[in-house]
């Protein structure tokens, strides 16, 4: 089997509707030193991006084999199906993977706010030179997301 890099840069010619096996792809995706990858998800329909995670090889084939997002908590070491206990659960459209095999763009329907703070999206800060600006509200109470 071809080293990882050349693996990527052989893709980088091949024609559209190229298919490898997954079982192929799996062993040539990126994982850091701590087995994970950044997954950006983001909502299918509008485009918005709503958070980043990470996923181990374990998380991305549940997601994939369950059509539910399925993260790896990196605060709880353990596997963390999004919406498990919030019900803010996000339903998987596509997977993409990027050019060299090491970031991962889900596109999902997500059902309610992805952020634990009872927003749309994790991104509600905007920069610049000056300042920090807030620029949306909950459209949930966290207290409400997440009742014990």
């Amino acid at each position: 089997m071809a080293s990882s890099h050349t693996f990527w840069r052989d893709l980088e010619n091949s024609p559209v509707g190229t298919q490898i096996p997954w079982s192929q792809v799996l062993d040539q995706i990126q994982f850091n030193e701590q087995g994970l990858i950044t997954a950006v998800a983001q909502q299918a329909d509008t485009g918005e991006v709503l958070m980043l995670a990470w996923m181990n090889r374990e998380s991305l084939e549940i997601t994939l084999r369950e059509g539910r997002a399925c993260y790896w908590s990196r605060s709880r070491q353990q596997l963390w199906r999004k919406g498990e206990s919030s019900g803010q659960v996000q339903w998987l459209k596509s997977i993409k993977l990027d050019c060299d095999g090491d970031a991962l763009l889900l596109q999902v329907d997500q059902l309610g706010p992805a952020c634990h703070t009872g927003r749309k999206s994790c991104f509600y800060f905007d920069l610049n030179s000056e300042q920090l600006e807030v620029t949306s509200a909950p459209l949930i109470d966290p207290k409400d997301l997440y009742q014990a």
